[in-house]
């Protein structure tokens, strides 16, 4: 295939573009600010769901304590009316000895509820102290998950910016090559990736950075210039410039 030594140089240029566009597609598939939302959002839901495990512990314990307080009352309101039938002094022995027996047994009673309440309050004190915890991380959390979707978001718009830029230059580019010539290249292109074109720099392809060996680069320098030249290991054409060493 023939094609215009100057129109074969102007490949260098659609290739740059497409250089760049394949950078910025790359960028796009592996955002940093992308992982850094997933990492944030799955942050926020595991101290979401140490919220929920906070709040139920807080409320079983406070249930609790109040169940406790009730039997306490049950207690002191038994002891009282006991109190009250003694204070009368006119009851007889045997009942007097059993309501004293009934009121120790209810001292008792009373002194183990108010243990085991003044236990659950300082559970509860420790659980109320973790869900404020809880509620505060989980607020940074949620705090840190949408100020790395922002950061996200504007490196998108940032990456669609450069992609639409980069995709008029490639037009403009693309515009000024002979219809054969760009269809080989895209097909080409197609192949390797990236590219359909390369500048050969020092007897040495600059798309896949392998070195002409004296058969190739002997093919080469003695091709017309106008012929269109491929790169046996890559495939890509060969676009010939004066720093090309041949």
């Amino acid at each position: 295939m023939k094609a215009d030594h100057f129109d074969q140089q102007k490949l260098l240029t659609l290739a740059a573009e497409d250089v760049a566009l394949t950078q910025l597609a790359h960028r796009r598939r592996n955002l940093p600010e992308a992982a850094a939302v997933e990492v944030a959002a799955e942050a926020e839901r595991e101290l979401s769901a140490s919220l929920v495990r906070a709040e139920t512990e807080a409320r079983d314990l406070a249930r609790e304590v109040t169940r406790l307080e009730g039997d306490v009352d049950v207690v002191r309101q038994r002891a009282a009316r006991d109190q009250q039938r003694m204070d009368t002094g006119s009851l007889p022995a045997r009942e007097v000895t059993a309501l004293q027996h009934e009121m120790e047994s209810l001292a008792r009673r009373k002194g183990d509820l108010e243990d085991q309440e003044l236990e659950l309050m300082e559970r509860q004190e420790t659980a109320d102290a973790a869900l404020t915890a809880a509620r505060e991380g989980l607020e940074t959390a949620r705090a840190e998950r949408e100020r790395a979707e922002q950061l996200r978001d504007d490196a998108l718009a940032d990456l669609a910016e450069s992609t639409t830029r980069h995709e008029g230059a490639r037009a403009e580019a693309a515009g000024g090559i002979p219809a054969p010539l760009l269809s080989l290249y895209d097909r080409i292109r197609a192949q390797t990736g990236t590219t359909g074109a390369a500048l050969l720099k020092a007897r040495q392809c600059q798309g896949c950075r392998m070195e002409l060996n004296g058969r190739e680069l002997a093919a080469v320098r003695n091709a017309d210039p106008h012929e269109v030249v491929r790169c046996e290991n890559c495939g890509r054409i060969l676009v010939r410039t004066g720093e090309s060493g041949l």
